[in-house]
């Protein structure tokens, strides 16, 4: 059965993880399912050069969020310039997301950005977070701003407290 149809659907391009990245985000995402995976056939192996019977694509579901995974090759790579936002409502699904989309061979890095085993960067916060940063009061907003600058995964207390001024 197709994923629901929207009018923008994130298209992943992947060497030849298409499949296996799917399924990850799947099992890490509530609420989310796999959907058709299409092969390549014999048709036109001279120009895209996937073995017939391989993946080619995949469509799945995160979250209600339709995405398809494209095997087009090593011709194109994700960087930071691009990344998905999970605002997270407490320190456990922050520490969760952080925990799990580094499972395999991700890393961490700054600010609460992180790098999946596949490459692809995601950006693990607390919701309120954009809240202080867009605060009219900007003593707090710059407090929240210099607290969250000095770690990698977010600490949401610590945010919290430097926002406050404690």
């Amino acid at each position: 059965m197709p994923i629901a149809k929207h009018r923008i659907t994130p298209c992943l391009w992947f060497d030849k993880e298409a499949e296996d990245a799917a399924k990850f985000y799947v099992s890490v995402f509530k609420n989310s399912k796999m959907g058709r995976i299409i092969r390549y056939s014999e048709v036109g192996t001279e120009v895209h050069g996937g073995t017939p019977g391989s993946v080619l694509a995949v469509e799945f579901e995160l979250d209600g969020q339709p995405f398809s995974g494209l095997n087009g090759g090593p011709i194109f790579k994700f960087s930071e310039a691009v990344s998905f936002q999970i605002p997270c409502e407490t320190q456990d699904e922050i520490d969760y997301y952080w925990t799990k989309l580094q499972e395999g061979g991700g890393h961490e890095s700054d600010c609460g950005w992180l790098k999946d085993r596949f490459g692809l960067s995601w950006q693990v916060f607390p919701a309120v977070l954009l809240e202080m940063h867009a605060d009219p009061d900007r003593k707090k907003a710059d407090r929240a701003m210099a607290a969250m600058l000095k770690m990698k995964k977010m600490d949401l207390a610590a945010l919290q407290r430097a926002f406050d001024g404690r």
